[in-house]
């Protein structure tokens, strides 16, 4: 108790613990758009449930790694090489995550492009609970464990870890069933969210090779997009506005001649 009480008081806890929050939101946005775009191929009636299930499971995830922190650092350390390049376990799993958000976001692609007839008649319930669940706790993994090894590199102290994680999760709680509805209601969004899969994944696979590649740029292109997508959006939505409320042309009244006498 009294290690926590000084930690309290420590400014630069509070400036790490500022910091890791905003660094597991964002970090969160990967993992929620995944789970937005996977649970809305539910039943209506599951997507809420799959959505909650799913979110919990990063946060048990997260906060159990975080237990086994002294373990998670070792999966740094080179176990084979390929090329003159040390592979670790942390990069195994990275690769790993990157090819299936890159399969993943590929085969959704093509679904969206070329549906096929009975996922038409299914009305997008085209997958199974379980199999939801099982996706989503994989890249739960992936992403806790990239986050965690992240956070051990900004501090030592894992209470601060750990709230960072809480608040990040509420967060997720909070923004999920807006950001799905939403996604489900913008169709040009989905196939936007899909790119960022890719873009994610093709991230997750060089940085598993050793190439880093600035979370700046990411987020950044991620959000110049969203911005073009968003006034796209405004265009339609006034043109529409419009074309409904244009008013009728008015009608003529026959003017009658009189015939001259």
């Amino acid at each position: 108790m009294d290690s926590l009480l000084q930690l309290a008081a420590d400014p630069s806890a509070w400036a790490a613990l500022a910091t890791l929050i905003v660094m597991e939101v964002v970090l969160g946005i990967d993992n929620l758009i995944f789970i937005s775009i996977l649970t809305n191929k539910l039943p209506p009636e599951h997507q809420t449930k799959a959505r909650r299930i799913g979110i919990g499971l990063a946060l048990v995830l997260r906060l159990g790694l975080l237990g086994t922190v002294a373990y998670i650092v070792h999966l740094t350390e080179p176990v084979f090489e390929i090329l003159g390049k040390a592979i670790s376990w942390r990069d195994m799993i990275l690769i790993a995550g990157g090819l299936f958000l890159l399969w993943k976001a590929t085969k959704e692609i093509h679904e969206s492009v070329d549906p096929h007839p009975e996922e038409e008649q299914s009305s997008g319930a085209s997958m199974s609970f379980a199999s939801a669940i099982g996706q989503i706790l994989l890249l739960d993994l992936v992403f806790s464990i990239d986050s965690i090894i992240t956070a051990v590199g900004m501090t030592d102290h894992v209470p601060v870890m750990m709230i960072a994680v809480i608040v990040a999760v509420i967060v997720m709680l909070v923004a999920a069933d807006p950001l799905s509805r939403f996604i489900a209601a913008n169709p040009t969004v989905v196939m936007l969210a899909l790119g960022f899969l890719i873009m994610i994944g093709m991230t997750l696979i060089a940085e598993g090779f050793g190439a880093h590649v600035p979370k700046g740029y990411i987020y950044t292109a991620m959000a110049f997009s969203a911005g073009v997508e968003g006034l796209n959006m405004l265009a339609r939505r006034r043109k529409r506005k419009k074309a409904g409320g244009s008013p009728a042309p008015a009608q003529g009244v026959p003017v009658q001649r009189q015939a001259k006498a």
